[in-house]
């Protein structure tokens, strides 16, 4: 195994982008270093993009440290401080100890928080929210702008896994019950084709009933527009990542199905 970034995260690459929010694109050197990409991803829900699928793999995952940092330096989340009670469960998650615990309430320190989100999957209260929701379209932006650096002028494939789909990211030591049936295996030359496919998949399975997607739907009703990632976590939209690398021609959002 070859850790893309090196052991300490440093060993990277930068590509010049020009794009309309990554100027330049910090990648891991030996991701950069290989003449074909092939990416396997299991697809899942994010507290923070709506979902993580094959672009926010490629994006995030790709990116160095110093490249992870830039994509969530625009999502950095605040305390409800009426919500909190103080847990701290916010504090044991964080790798940077952002979260600070006085007189029972906690506050998020920005200047040591990355803006990963973790501390938003595990509050029991939901008392910890992003700033804007203009600060996870910025997030979902970047993910395209750097899985188009990552992907550009080489040859591509993906696969994706629709199994054990849960709620949160994969990056959490713990998580929850998936919130559909497992789906299969999908595969496409074309990520952002792949994840709107996996998306709609997703979208046409019925909620698992204990899930946190199902407990959701009881408590606040399916709405004509429903989405199961958006139910899972109301602040997220992913829809903004699929539009813009469909902009930036990193792939298209129309595809066809076959089944193997």
């Amino acid at each position: 195994m070859i850790i893309g970034d090196g052991l300490k995260g440093t060993d990277e690459t930068i590509v010049p982008m020009d794009g309309e929010y990554v100027k330049e694109a910090r990648i891991g050197h030996a991701i950069m270093d290989a003449d074909v990409f092939i990416t396997l991803t299991h697809f899942k829900g994010h507290e923070m993009a709506g979902f993580g699928g094959t672009l926010k793999n490629i994006g995030m995952g790709c990116g160095s440290r110093a490249g992870k940092m830039e994509q969530h330096c625009e999502g950095k989340p605040s305390v409800n401080q009426s919500a909190c009670v103080g847990c701290g469960a916010c504090n044991r998650i964080c790798a940077h100890g952002a979260p600070v615990i006085k007189n029972h309430k906690a506050t998020i320190d920005h200047e040591k928080c990355v803006g990963c989100g973790r501390c938003l999957a595990v509050c029991p209260k939901d008392a910890i929210a992003a700033d804007s929701v203009d600060s996870l379209a910025m997030l979902n932006y970047k993910i395209a702008e750097y899985s188009l650096a990552v992907c550009k002028d080489r040859p591509c494939f993906h696969v994706s896994l629709i199994c054990d789909v849960s709620p949160n990211c994969d990056c959490h030591a713990e998580n929850d019950i998936p919130i559909i049936p497992n789906i299969g295996m999908l595969a496409s030359f074309d990520p952002v084709a792949l994840d709107q496919a996996c998306a709609d998949l997703c979208n046409q399975a019925a909620p698992v009933a204990e899930s946190i997607l199902g407990e959701n739907i009881r408590k606040h009703g399916e709405k004509e527009d429903h989405d199961h990632f958006h139910m899972t976590h109301p602040d997220t939209e992913w829809r903004t990542c699929i539009a813009h690398a469909v902009k930036i021609g990193l792939g298209t959002d129309q595809y066809e199905l076959v089944k193997i």
